[in-house]
């Protein structure tokens, strides 16, 4: 495999708030988004909109994707790509480089501390960045035991899908200094960007209202463009 892109790297280049935009054809919550996008095409306007990184969904059950979706998505720009499927197993880890990602999601609540540790440490050992997902203070406490230094707030909560948007900008003032800020779900439009951005998230990762949008492209660069205050 040729080398991984530097995914987290890639959010602490530039001033202001990046984007993570993602390619999602559905979701379990809302049902169908854009079946037929183009993941090539999508992440190509994304990268013209001024997109940091390209997150992808390869799950056919609930999302309705395909491992080549990645693959296709990461041939057409020079952006770093996090799979963004459920990770359970080594097996997950290694698919995931297999498929060409440059990062894969580790998410807190479904695993336990060993598998959290082992499957942080072999992405690494693969040359791969780990988003660490988290919900909560407790759930921010284990990502730092494992050394994460990329880590993702979901702003969802994964068992009843309603949206807290204030629960990023309470947890982000436990994070410490030095790990990279993503802040993930209920990012519909400019007016949500600001209050992550003062609270110091580096990125937020955004999907549905980027993959509904008549012009992602223009979707993306309106996002990079909002005031942080």
């Amino acid at each position: 495999m040729p080398p991984p892109r530097p995914l987290a790297a890639a959010l602490t280049e530039n001033d202001g708030l990046d984007v993570i935009a993602e390619v999602k054809r559905r979701s379990p919550s809302k049902g169908d988004l854009a079946p037929d996008l183009v993941p090539g095409v999508m992440a190509k306007a994304y990268a013209d909109g001024g997109a940091a990184c390209l997150s992808v969904l390869t799950d056919g059950r609930f999302f309705g994707a395909l491992p080549e979706d990645l693959t296709d998505a990461r041939a057409a720009t020079e952006l770093p790509v996090l799979r963004k499927d459920f990770t359970v197993s080594a097996h997950d880890v290694c698919d995931a480089r297999l498929m060409g990602a440059d990062a894969v999601l580790l998410i807190v609540a479904a695993l336990d501390d060993h598998e959290l540790r082992a499957f942080h440490d072999l992405a690494t050992e693969l040359g791969m960045d780990a988003l660490v997902e988290v919900h909560d203070d407790a759930e921010l406490d284990r990502a730092l035991a494992v050394g994460a230094s990329l880590v993702g707030v979901n702003q969802r909560d994964l068992t009843t899908f309603e949206v807290d948007t204030r629960r990023a900008v309470r947890v982000a003032e436990h994070i410490p200094e030095g790990v990279v800020k993503v802040a993930e779900s209920g990012v519909t439009g400019t007016a949500d960007v600001a209050p992550l951005c003062q609270a110091g998230y580096h990125a937020v990762l955004v999907g549905e209202s980027l993959v509904t949008s008549s012009d992602p492209a223009a979707a993306v660069r309106d996002l990079r463009c909002a005031p942080c205050s």
